[in-house]
């Protein structure tokens, strides 16, 4: 365990196994359509990239580049990088780290329905409720998680710590 974790959440088989239990109910889910796997970078890579592998269909991965922290602190949102595809007519899955606030999934929701997207759902690999300020829900969810500073598996803190195998929280004299 890095020395900068407090306490290890989900082993790097929970995650694996959780992957592949919502990589089949999106398989079964997404029968016959055209289904895009948009990652919002860069905390979502390691998540897309584990559940990818257990979905059973033809699908076209994008990326895109949404801020909304400012180190500990949730802040405006901002597009960096926007999609190299259009969306219009297509089935769109959102995959993302982590669901708190819900800032920047309604935003980026909203920004793939208006420009035609057939359907938009939300995969996220943790959901903390308690952090909600909108009233937004995700489809597939890995793990319910408590109102702590979460990271690794692509989450950060600063940039750092997300290449840990595993999600764990951060321990408070870090970031405070």
């Amino acid at each position: 365990m890095h020395k900068d974790v407090e306490k290890i959440l989900y082993t790097h088989q929970e995650i694996t196994k959780k992957c592949q239990e919502l990589g089949k109910k999106i398989t079964d889910d997404y029968q016959g359509k055209e289904l895009v796997l948009i990652g919002l970078l860069k905390g979502s890579v390691p998540f897309l990239a584990e559940l990818s592998k257990y979905i059973e269909l033809d699908v076209t991965f994008d990326y895109m580049d949404v801020s909304s922290y400012d180190g500990a602190h949730s802040g405006s949102i901002a597009i960096k990088k926007d999609l190299d595809q259009p969306v219009s007519g297509k089935d769109i899955l959102l995959v993302e780290d982590i669901l708190d606030t819900g800032k920047t999934l309604t935003t980026v929701s909203a920004m793939l329905k208006e420009q035609g997207a057939k359907s938009v759902e939300i995969a996220t690999m943790l959901d903390k409720k308690e952090g909600r300020l909108l009233p937004i829900e995700a489809k597939y969810i890995g793990f319910d998680i408590p109102n702590a500073f979460i990271i690794g598996f692509g989450l950060d803190y600063n940039e750092k710590y997300r290449n840990l195998p595993y999600v764990g929280i951060l321990k408070e004299e870090i970031y405070k």
